[in-house]
Formats: C-alpha cells, sequence, structure tokens
C-alpha cells in the first residue's frame, strides 16, 4: 500500500498525515530536495529498527541507513525518480542498513512530490523486504496462475459463501457462464448435493477443511442434459438429472494481517475437477462384480430346489438385494392369454404362493406389462413427483415409483413378465439395470417353462 499522490510529506503539520503513514502496510521516507530526511514511519522502524525520532532530519541516508559504499548508488536512484512528473512511480531496489548493522535488500517505489504552489518538494519511497515482496508477487502470480491457465477448476466465495472469482475452466464444468455465478450464493448454482458442498466450505471457512481432496456428487442448476446424453454421464433412467463428481480440495484464505485468534478470514478456494466419467466406471464395474455374484449364489440354491417355482421365487429374492424394493412374476395362461399373478417377493421366504397367486392381473390398456409382453421387449416406467395414485392405478404395491418390466422367454415361447419396482427414494431403472433385469428373466423363465411342462402354476 503507498500514499495517495494527492498528499505530500510537506505537508507534515497536518494531523492527519502521521496517522495516515503510519497506518501503511509498506515502510516509508520521505526526502526534500536537499536529501534530508522528512518522514519516517512505523513500518520503516519496524523492518529497519531506526526510531523515527533518530532518522527524521538527518541529511540523507548515507552513513547510518546506507553503506558508504552504497551511498552513491542510492541517492542517484533517489534523484533520479526526484526528476520524474509527480505521481510516476520508479521501481526501485537496493540495500539498506539496519540498526544492529546487518544489510537489507529492500524493494519499492519512488514518487516526486511537490508543494502546495506546484514546485518540486522531494521524493518519497515506499518499500519492503525484497524476498517479502517477492513472496508476495509469486502469491500474486499464482492466483492468476489459478485463475487463468490452471489444469483444475477454481471458484472462489467469500465469508457469505457468495462467489467472486471464478476461472474458465470451472465455468466449463459447471455448464454456467461466469456472469451467472459471480455475485451469486454458490449454492444457487446447484440442484443436487447443496447439503454436502455447504458444508464443506463452510467446515473450510472455520479452519477445518478435508485433509484430502473429497468426491462430491453435484447437479448444476443450468445444466444441459442433453450434453450427457452418453451412456457415461447421462443419468440412468427417464427425468433423472444428471449429475457431476467433482474431485474437490479446499482452502481457506485468511488476511495475513489479521487480529485477535488468527487471521480473519477472506473466503475459500474450492479447486475440483470433474470425475464423473471415471467414478461411473468404477461404480458400474463394483455393481456388475456384486451383481454377478448374486446370480451365482441364485443358481447355487435353485440347484437344491424340487420345485421348479420355489427356485424361480429364490432367484427374485436374490436378484432383489441392492437392486428393487419388490418384483411381480406373471404367467401368461395359454388358452386364454391372460396373465396370472404367480409369485410377488417379499413374502414368505422360499413360498411361491402368495395372497394373489393364481388370479388374474386386470392390466388396464397401455400397462408397461402387457406392453412388454406384447412387444416382446423390456419397458420401464417412472410415476415422478405429484402422482400420487400412480403405482395403484398400476395394481402395484403404492410406495412404487420406477417399474422395469421384462417378459420370461424360454423354447421360443413368450411366458410371461417378470415386473421390478422401486420406490421414491432410488433412482430410476438405467440401461445396466436392464442388462441385469433380462438375465434374471431367464433364469427365471427356464424354472417357470419346467414348472409348466411338469404340470405347475
Amino acid at each position: 500500500m503507498t500514499t495517495p499522490s494527492g498528499l505530500s510529506p510537506a505537508q507534515g503539520a497536518a494531523p492527519l498525515l502521521p496517522a495516515l503513514l503510519d497506518g501503511l502496510d509498506s515502510a516509508l521516507f520521505a526526502l526534500d530536495t536537499t536529501g534530508r530526511v522528512t518522514h519516517w514511519n512505523r513500518q520503516a522502524e519496524r523492518l529497519l529498527g531506526w526510531p523515527r525520532d533518530l532518522a527524521v532530519g538527518r541529511p540523507g541516508l548515507g552513513g547510518w541507513a546506507v553503506r558508504d559504499c552504497d551511498t552513491t548508488d542510492v541517492h542517484n536512484r533517489l534523484a533520479s525518480a526526484a526528476r520524474q512528473q509527480p505521481g510516476v512511480r520508479v521501481p526501485q531496489e537496493f540495500p539498506l542498513l539496519r540498526q544492529d548493522g546487518t544489510r537489507l535488500l529492500v524493494r519499492g517505489s519512488a514518487v516526486a512530490y511537490t508543494d502546495a504552489d506546484g514546485r518540486p518538494a522531494g521524493v518519497w519511497c515506499a518499500f519492503g523486504e525484497a524476498r517479502a515482496r517477492q513472496g508476495a508477487e509469486r502469491d500474486a502470480a499464482l492466483a492468476a496462475a489459478l485463475l487463468g491457465d490452471s489444469p483444475w477448476a477454481v471458484l472462489v466465495v467469500d465469508p457469505d459463501l457468495r462467489t467472486v472469482s471464478v476461472n474458465a475452466r470451472a465455468c466449463a464444468a459447471l455448464g454456467l457462464p461466469a456472469a451467472d455465478l459471480l455475485g451469486e450464493p454458490v449454492a444457487e448454482s446447484f440442484r443436487g448435493g447443496v447439503e454436502e458442498l455447504g458444508s464443506a466450505l463452510e467446515h473450510a471457512l472455520a479452519g477445518q477443511a478435508p485433509d484430502g481432496p473429497v468426491d462430491l456428487w453435484l447437479t448444476p442448476r443450468d445444466a444441459d442434459e442433453d450434453a450427457f446424453a452418453d451412456p457415461v454421464h447421462a443419468a440412468a433412467g427417464l427425468g433423472e438429472p444428471p449429475r457431476r463428481c467433482l474431485q474437490s480440495g479446499f482452502l481457506r484464505l485468511a488476511a495475513p494481517g489479521g487480529r485477535g485468534e488468527g487471521p480473519a478470514p477472506l473466503g475459500v478456494a474450492w479447486l475440483f475437477e470433474d470425475v464423473t466419467r471415471s467414478r461411473q466406471g468404477s461404480q458400474e464395474a463394483a455393481r456388475r462384480r456384486f451383481r454377478d455374484s448374486q446370480l451365482a449364489r441364485a443358481a447355487r440354491a435353485a440347484a437344491e430346489c424340487a420345485d421348479p417355482l420355489e427356485a424361480a421365487v429364490l432367484h427374485l429374492h436374490f436378484a432383489l438385494t441392492g437392486f428393487a424394493e419388490h418384483a411381480l412374476l406373471d404367467v401368461r395362461v395359454p388358452a386364454t392369454g391372460a396373465l396370472v399373478r404367480t409369485a410377488e417377493v417379499p413374502g414368505a421366504f422360499g413360498a411361491p404362493a402368495s395372497a394373489t397367486r393364481g388370479v388374474p392381473v386386470r392390466y388396464r390398456p397401455g400397462h408397461p406389462a402387457p406392453q412388454a409382453l406384447d412387444g416382446g421387449v423390456p419397458v420401464r416406467a417412472t410415476g415422478g413427483l405429484g402422482r400420487s395414485g400412480w403405482a395403484v392405478d398400476h395394481r402395484w404395491p403404492k410406495d412404487a415409483e420406477h417399474a422395469l418390466c421384462v417378459v420370461l422367454r424360454s423354447g421360443g415361447r413368450s411366458l410371461g413378465v417378470l415386473t421390478f419396482l422401486r420406490t421414491g427414494g432410488r433412482r430410476s431403472f438405467g440401461r445396466d439395470d436392464v442388462a441385469f433385469g433380462e438375465d434374471v428373466a431367464l433364469r427365471v423363465a427356464a424354472a417357470v417353462d419346467l414348472s409348466l411342462r411338469g404340470g405347475g402354476a
């Protein structure tokens, strides 16, 4: 921080000027046209050790604040700055002497000033330790690089969690222009995951940031859902908003001159990288391994069943774990073509019969189950919010909100329909779910076919 160019050190009688000079973050001294020291602020005292009483009034800096061998060079530098137009800052770097005799390289700027009549009155020089200035310049350069060409997306929020800075990579990652982010609460830029993000930012602001990178699943507010049409970024299902997995790190920004318990917080820098593709790939691989394991366990358990329908129900019990909340098995009667409810899971474990076994299910026209049977392809359906009667209207458990209907095929025949149902707390069925549902349906269809050929059901 430097002295405003409109204030002249010659106006030393003004009561406000000493307070202003002592309040500067930079050390400062002033010389008149004869080279006499006229001002020496508190930061100069702290940095060099020379008290103001010993500094002000001395005829120049040589012999006490500057070594004799450096006096001519420093004098010429300041004299050159004094010949410049008032207000023109001339960068300076030269050695000074502390009161204890140690040499200190300083960096700053010198500015000529005039008196009240506009005549040259001297020069003042604001300076700081060169290493500290270089560190500040490096910090500024680092901040500029992070907000410019950084490989990480960077978003900075103030203590009120409003966005104050954002780089181009962050805008691209979130699919939002900078104009929609700056000045707004960061939570308003997202539709999902807001609580986790807000908690992480608040903890970082309090000095309790996570020790390492964390994965946050967020849904940008204005994200273009068409941009996620590929199977990796697309939300699996109907009407599912796209989510991003952002590997995030949080850095607390604090003012170095803070008072009290610690530096005053300036905000939090949120550095993140979109790792949605790799995280979803890992999740899908783990999901496939688990489902394959469930199919293998179901096959081993079904091999011990004498009743084919009991084996079919065992397959459904194993399939539901982590996949759905309900499974309905409807078998078509060859003579009439009607679908008859054969089993419902969950139910009494190992018992294929239920209260509705053997009762034809009167599905309305356009119902997903007859559609799947007639078309020979899986059909997905989602009730959505605000459709409280949707499940009951489809003759499903009232808590069902997502459905997957898969046709049972065996021996070249369509034997019926297998329906999986999820509640509202789950995502809708996606492509990978359809593939697993078809695998289960193949095993159930084989058991049902065996039962029909044996005269059961």
